[in-house]
């Protein structure tokens, strides 16, 4: 079984103006393909706390692969990419790449994401849209291959 935890970056559903139905569909699809979810929380748009999230929960819970939902697009708040890139030791570029592409087919706007994809120690982190029809097209393109990535972190991949 793999574990996963899910993190939405959203400054209304943190403050509660906002119901979060990204977090909780990327849980139950997560849960339905096998996967158990350590932690599912939301966050603030803040650069420092979601970098600092990133961190404890590698380090703490090692989950197999961190997805975050929200925080991906053009907004002065949007800093999901920058606290990715900065708490990864490798970048993973095929995955966002795969997901903007395949994304492209519902929407042109996804040319406009700034999602990212890595990994910090055995920990993959994947940058999700804020949308939950995005979330759900995104996530059915990456989970089938994921199990594979991180069999190979694991060090029981292909050899």
């Amino acid at each position: 079984m793999y574990s996963a935890v899910v993190i939405t970056s959203s400054d209304r559903a943190y403050e509660g103006i906002y119901e979060d139905k990204s977090g909780p569909l990327l849980k139950e699809m997560l849960e339905r393909a096998g996967y158990s979810v350590r932690e599912s929380l939301i966050l603030p748009d803040e650069e420092e706390m979601i970098y600092d999230k990133l961190i404890l929960v590698t380090g703490e819970l090692k989950p197999d692969v961190i997805f975050t939902t929200g925080g991906t697009g053009f907004s002065e708040r949007d800093r999901v990419p920058e606290a990715t890139i900065r708490a990864c030791d490798r970048m993973a570029p095929g995955i966002a790449e795969a997901i903007r592409a395949y994304s492209m087919q519902y929407t042109k706007k996804a040319m406009l994401s700034r999602a990212v994809s890595g990994i910090k120690d055995r920990t993959i982190i994947i940058n999700l849209p804020g949308s939950p029809k995005a979330v759900k097209e995104c996530l059915e393109l990456v989970i089938p291959v994921l199990s594979h990535g991180i069999d190979i972190l694991r060090g029981e991949g292909e050899k």
